[in-house]
């Protein structure tokens, strides 16, 4: 047996507001083999005002091959605690640093695929899949469009510029993610991940895709309506303007000329496409999309998703 000394630790990072279904995400954890040379420690970050998480997480500890760490990092601004994770990982001495969302379900060679890509490529970051899995009785568009599944999008150059967190595996001694910290003007609205991803890559970092590490991720009923991916859309839309929008007036001018036209292309598609429920709706949840971005271009508020 490999001694703790000479076995690099990674550490599985959990953000949790409110979900006692977080137990089900340590148990999926529970299952992980990392691999010769590894060992591991979980690390759940707390982002309610009060504790509400200990208790779950101190009854589930005990069933855990890992050790396990409980911070409380309150509060409702989802960045608070994705750095609590940062910090704690990075005092602990964790090489790398795995996160998974509280509500998503870790395939049980996540951790091995994760690890096998980000430390065979030498990427300082790597994404896995999220998968939605959808209940029966949802849509049967849903079914067939998979609107909730997240892969990482690959520009024309084959490069990965930005991700998201519900998957992903960071190297913590890597120069572009050593210190890197989230924004918190973005830790209610949503985007912080973009943000975080996108200033890595500007740094001179890279990220990876590790397609086989795959987590798994319930969609309740509420998340199934057509006027919540629109919400979610337009929301989106609005963090790439606020990231992106040029500075000057011409500038921002230009970008909303160019949207607007993409908003009113899509319309006439989805109207087009009214008999294909799946393609309709993509369309719109695109043209709900620029229509964030407008919005921003010309300062309205953003909506935020981390306030409950």
């Amino acid at each position: 047996m490999e001694s703790l000394a000479t076995s690099r630790l990674v550490a599985f990072g959990i953000c949790t507001f409110r979900r006692p279904i977080l137990t089900r995400t340590l148990q999926s954890l529970a299952q992980q083999d990392p691999g010769p040379g590894f060992r591991c420690c979980i690390i759940v970050a707390d982002n309610d005002d009060q504790p509400s998480a200990q208790p779950v997480v101190e009854q589930a500890a005990a069933d855990l091959p890992f050790p396990v760490h409980y911070v409380h990092a309150p509060s409702r601004n989802i960045s608070i605690a994705r750095n609590a994770l940062l910090e704690k990982a990075t005092a602990l001495g964790a090489e790398f640093l795995a996160m998974i969302d509280d509500d998503e379900i870790a395939s049980p060679d996540w951790a091995r695929c994760l690890l096998s890509k980000i430390t065979g490529s030498g990427a300082d970051a790597v994404l896995g899949p999220v998968l939605a899995l959808y209940r029966p009785e949802a849509p049967a568009w849903l079914h067939k469009a998979r609107i909730h599944d997240v892969v990482p999008v690959v520009l024309s150059d084959g490069r990965i510029h930005t991700g998201y967190t519900g998957n992903l595996i960071l190297r913590l001694d890597s120069a572009p993610v050593r210190g890197r910290r989230f924004d918190l003007a973005f830790g209610r609205t949503g985007g912080e991940d973009d943000v975080f991803l996108s200033g890595l890559v500007r740094d001179g970092g890279r990220i990876d895709y590790a397609p086989e590490a795959i987590a798994r991720e319930d969609v309740p009923a509420p998340r199934e309506k057509l006027s919540f991916l629109m919400r979610r859309s337009f929301r989106s839309g609005q963090t790439f303007g606020r990231i992106n929008a040029p500075k000057s007036l011409p500038g921002r001018t230009m970008v909303a000329v160019k949207a607007a036209a993409k908003i009113i292309f899509l319309a006439l598609s989805a109207a087009v496409m009214a008999l294909s429920p799946s393609r309709r709706n993509r369309a719109l949840m695109r043209a709900s999309l620029h229509a964030g971005v407008c919005s921003q271009l010309f300062g309205r508020k953003i909506l935020e998703l981390y306030n409950s």
